[in-house]
């Protein structure tokens, strides 16, 4: 599998544009790999993870086609990760031609929230109603918790996020051909019922990504730190979950304390993962 990155900053983008820390005004100047549009990511030119408000300016600056996908999971329906406007954008109405039925995939919490969203905001009508299979060329699909489901030719795995409780957050561990990913943004520590879930499902990744909020000279909360990030990737090597010759990829970089790309480059190389930038592609 290919992975992309779309995106790799949290909410606000990197540098934040009404912001004159250090950090943003370092990225401005340096622009290019510093430069970090919203999260999110696009495996091999099918299947999208997260419906992020920048995946149309993403496709263009980075060339990166999005005419062939069929899929998207989403990680939880916070606003740096679902645009709904995008389920619009994509559909007949919208004078779109050749565009595959979406198969969108969601927590329960999540698909209940993104319809209440869509029905207030957009449309007058929900994403459950049989208006949105026709009219958006959508199909909804809800997952369990660390439930397994065949999408096409992937079996995806909907993991526990520490993040945003009660908006059924998932992390996912997706498999095709004896590859395996693991996309882990939004997420503070994981909790042990995710561990527990690494073991129980016998999960070993060649490419883990994982929530990169926080710098070097920050503690982690509500989301991942850079020492949090190297001590997660650490135990994850101790344990078998990555695999020996896989990698871990930091994502979800807000300007708090974390600094420009290749300063951030060099910390990371110290202790073990690497750094994404917008328009990388991996292949697992």
């Amino acid at each position: 599998m290919n992975l992309t990155f779309l995106g790799t900053a949290a909410a606000n983008a990197f540098p934040e544009a009404f912001c004159k820390c250090k950090n943003c005004q370092s990225a401005r100047e340096l622009g290019e790999k510093s430069l970090r549009k919203r999260s999110s990511a696009l495996i091999n030119d099918d299947l999208l993870l997260d419906l992020g408000p920048d995946i149309m300016v993403s496709s263009q600056m980075h060339n990166i086609s999005l005419t062939n996908v069929q899929f998207c999971l989403l990680t939880h329906p916070h606003a740096d990760h679902m645009d709904l406007s995008h389920l619009l954008s994509r559909s007949p109405g919208f004078g779109v031609v050749g565009a595959p039925r979406l198969h969108f995939y969601a927590s329960p919490q999540a698909l209940a929230r993104a319809n209440r969203t869509f029905r207030r905001d957009l449309c007058g009508y929900g994403l459950l109603d049989e208006k949105a299979y026709k009219e958006l060329n959508l199909q909804i699909h809800p997952v369990e918790l660390l439930e397994t489901i065949a999408i096409g030719e992937y079996r995806i795995t909907a993991l526990p996020a520490n993040h945003a409780r009660g908006f059924g957050a998932y992390l996912y561990a997706i498999e095709r051909d004896g590859c395996c990913i693991f996309y882990g943004t939004d997420t503070a520590e994981f909790m042990d019922d995710t561990w527990q879930a690494f073991d129980d499902l016998k999960l070993a990744f060649d490419l883990v990504v994982l929530d990169h909020t926080y710098g070097p000279d920050e503690p982690g909360s509500d989301h991942l730190s850079a020492h949090q990030v190297a001590e997660h990737a650490q135990r994850m090597r101790t344990k078998g979950i990555l695999k020996a010759n896989g990698r871990v990829f930091a994502t979800h970089i807000a300007h708090e304390g974390n600094p420009d790309h290749d300063a951030l480059c060099q910390f990371a190389g110290a202790h073990g993962y690497e750094i994404a930038y917008d328009g990388l592609v991996i292949a697992a």
